[in-house]
């Protein structure tokens, strides 16, 4: 009882019921004035317009399709949700902001010219992902970086807590969960310690990731540890667009010098000190090195958005000029933002499906794809390249593991390989091709990610650390159940209708 009092009156419960009581009424005011007022000819009307609208924007198609559908379906319920939730643009203060944020940090990214210019000679066709990822990203390719992959939270948990101990001038993290437990409390009393001893400690947190998991105004409590934080996009019981947009990353940069980012978040079931839905799998890369710049722009630009006074951030005194660590590949750290319509984050992964020869290993915990990436999966397998996804057993939201395996039959039958992680749940958003390249970061292959939210991600190639990803991805699969197509085939009639209707209805999760 006291579980379900807690979930009752928590503020993400709350929110969540004066929206709806909102909606209530926004459908409740189209209902009179389609009936009422005798209005019902001009929602039509109105209708036809949005569903031209919509069919002509730069936006996915699926997506663009399964909103003219609704709209064109029931005009009074289609118009409203449209206009809350729907809209992919953002509103002008969070674009402007961190656009501005971003041009401002511009000046401090310069790419090397000859190291591309050796690369277009050497590997013209690795050079055209580096080049795409540069032109709409903006963030360089570094030659002196080196990296660690790791292969679980757990352990690259005490790596952590030991490059937070050496800070001597900065801490930057900025995550998209954190919950209150042994992993944040050990992270926490680091942090306390730093800011007390003169480090500048920076932290920026997703109020709607992070609405069950801390206390209401956590950020006060750390302002008054000496911990300058941060809400990204402040949960609010009102009907706005930008609800839409997170700050799905995962970063932490102590002192220029070191720098993290992959799946996992601040929460036990991370280091699987708890088990939510069985072993929790994800992955980490650590970058040391020229590259950790990147790191650290990614996080200056959204601080500079979210900070409250408009005094100007003196990025100069960030940008600690690392010690050389030589040659061990070649590193393209990106950000992918909501903010313009480059879609980088599905771009990259359509890069390195095209581009691979002899295969493709995928991890996502969320196979939710648009018609690209499954076009371009299906492309690749017929063509022989070896393309495998791991995906979870154990799911930690239902309907998107059932839009996950309503994907499985055309995937099957055009020769791509899938299993399900059967200790649990596979959370690693790694994927590695043909031993020489590989993207660790925060993107999932699902909508959200593609097209709603802030990720970031490292491309890499002629890494050593390559050879350990797909290590560890065929250890994985010694663990995992391949799915067949005859297990598909037999499924529940019912089941695979429902999944029909779900994959249908993808684009609005």
């Amino acid at each position: 009882m006291h579980r379900l009092f807690k979930i009752l009156t928590s503020r993400m419960m709350i929110t969540a019921v004066l929206i709806l009581v909102q909606l209530w009424f926004l459908f409740m005011w189209f209902y009179r004035a389609a009936f009422t007022w005798k209005l019902s000819p001009w929602f039509n009307a109105i209708a036809i317009v949005f569903a031209i609208i919509i069919l002509n924007r730069y936006e996915d198609s699926e997506y663009k399709i399964v909103w003219s559908i609704l709209i064109l379906a029931v005009p009074i319920v289609g118009i409203p949700l449209y206009l809350v939730c729907g809209n992919k643009r953002m509103p002008k203060k969070l674009s402007r902001g961190t656009s501005r944020a971003s041009e401002k940090m511009q000046e401090l990214l310069q790419q090397d010219g000859s190291l591309m210019n050796r690369l277009a000679w050497e590997h013209p066709q690795v050079h055209k992902m580096f080049a795409y990822a540069l032109k709409t990203s903006r963030f360089p390719v570094y030659d002196d970086t080196k990296a660690r992959f790791f292969a679980s939270g757990e352990e690259w948990f005490p790596v952590l807590l030991e490059e937070l101990k050496k800070a001597e001038h900065f801490i930057f993290m900025e995550y998209f969960i954190i919950d209150e437990g042994k992993m944040w409390n050990s992270v926490l009393e680091i942090l306390k310690q730093k800011a007390a001893a003169g480090v500048e400690v920076k932290l920026i947190y997703d109020d709607f990731g992070c609405a069950t998991t801390l206390p209401y105004r956590y950020d006060k409590k750390l302002n008054e540890m000496g911990i300058e934080t941060y809400r990204f996009n402040r949960l609010r019981p009102a009907l706005m667009i930008q609800m839409n947009n997170r700050d799905h990353r995962k970063i932490c940069v102590v002192d220029n010098r070191v720098g993290f980012t992959g799946g996992v978040n601040l929460a036990d079931e991370y280091i699987n000190l708890k088990r939510r839905y069985g072993y929790w799998r994800d992955s980490v890369l650590m970058l040391e090195g020229e590259a950790v710049w990147s790191l650290s722009d990614m996080f200056l630009s959204m601080y500079s958005y979210l900070k409250p006074d408009d005094a100007a951030v003196d990025y100069d005194k960030y940008h600690i000029v690392p010690e050389a660590v030589g040659y061990h590949g070649l590193y393209q750290p990106f950000s992918d933002t909501p903010t313009d319509d480059s879609d980088v984050g599905l771009s990259m992964h359509l890069n390195i499906v095209n581009h691979a020869r002899k295969y493709v290993y995928i991890n996502t915990p969320y196979l939710v794809l648009n018609a690209d990436m499954l076009r371009a999966l299906t492309l690749s397998a017929e063509t022989g390249v070896d393309v495998r996804i791991l995906v979870p057993h154990i799911p930690d939201k239902r309907y998107v593991f059932s839009i996950t395996r309503s994907n499985y039959y055309q995937l099957l039958t055009n020769g791509v390989r899938i299993y399900e992680f059967t200790p649990g749940f596979n959370h690693s958003k790694a994927i590695v091709s043909d031993d020489t390249l590989a993207i660790v970061g925060s993107v999932n292959t699902d909508y959200r990610s593609y097209f709603l939210h802030f990720e970031d991600g490292v491309l890499m190639f002629d890494s050593p650390e390559i050879l350990q990803i797909r290590k560890d991805f065929e250890q994985a699969l010694e663990r995992s159940h391949e799915v067949t197509l005859e297990e598909v085939q037999n499924t529940n009639p019912a089941v695979r209708i429902w999944r029909a209707v779900l994959r249908l209805m993808a684009p609005l999760f």
